[in-house]
């Protein structure tokens, strides 16, 4: 796509990142796509929720099959381009390219505030979140110890609640440029950027040596989230053993 063609694509994805998370979800489209009057859902087919991951799908599919992914319902900017990149291609207008995706997405109209998170205005209309936070909230000391960058990425991790989790996995597997199936320093220090995690370069490459638990060079997606995660507590541990064991009706483990 031309620059003209980018900037209002870029602008339609900034508008349904309503949060500013750098990706798109089922929360986010609720409300912009209507599936309740879909044939679907008045025929009892399907819910409203299964057509909204229908329409999710549609952007990751050209993705997938370049990367041969299966769709997890999060749409992320490069499978939103792809997605328009495709449609670009068969219209040879840029006049009615922009007019299509401005009705489409109504650009035009007044931006819906969503709600950002303790302590951050919402994104600007091109994504960018501005933090307006106390600086005792936002930036770390510059000689934080592990303890306290750990804490702090967890907490940055846990304001997004489960997608934090899932968005963060998202970026892993973008960063990951090598398809090595872990991150290096540079491709992590790609992730937490990206992540907006709020550390300077050299607290990544301090949080990378946390993360690094074999000392391998590398980052696999499992020791980060061992890290950042933690233990559960002793009660949730026997929730977790009891439903196991009430699936595991035959004791084959």
């Amino acid at each position: 796509m031309n620059q003209g063609r980018k900037k209002v694509v870029a602008k339609a994805f900034a508008k349904l990142d309503a949060d500013g998370s750098g990706w798109i979800d089922i929360s986010d489209i609720r409300g912009v796509y209507v599936a309740n009057k879909h044939p679907d859902v008045l025929a009892g087919k399907k819910t409203e929720d299964q057509i909204l991951q229908e329409f999710l799908e549609t952007f990751e599919t050209a993705h997938a099959m370049k990367n041969n992914e299966a769709p997890n319902y999060v749409v992320t900017r490069e499978e939103f381009d792809e997605y328009y990149n495709n449609i670009s291609a068969s219209i040879d207008d840029d006049a009615y390219f922009a007019t299509m995706i401005t009705n489409a997405w109504k650009l035009n109209d007044a931006p819906k505030k969503a709600a950002a998170p303790k302590g951050e205005t919402g994104p600007d209309i091109f994504g960018n979140t501005r933090t307006q936070r106390p600086a005792a909230e936002t930036d770390l000391d510059l000689n934080a110890n592990e303890i306290q960058l750990c804490e702090h990425i967890r907490k940055r991790v846990a304001a997004r609640g489960a997608r934090g989790i899932a968005g963060i996995g998202k970026k892993f597997k973008i960063a990951d440029d090598n398809n090595s199936k872990s991150l290096d320093v540079g491709e992590f220090k790609k992730a937490m950027h990206d992540f907006r995690m709020g550390l300077n370069p050299k607290q990544v490459t301090q949080a990378f040596r946390v993360f690094d638990r074999d000392g391998s060079g590398e980052i696999s997606y499992d020791e980060f989230l061992r890290t950042i995660r933690g233990e559960m507590n002793e009660f949730r541990a026997s929730i977790a053993k009891r439903a196991y064991a009430a699936m595991d009706t035959d004791g084959s483990g």
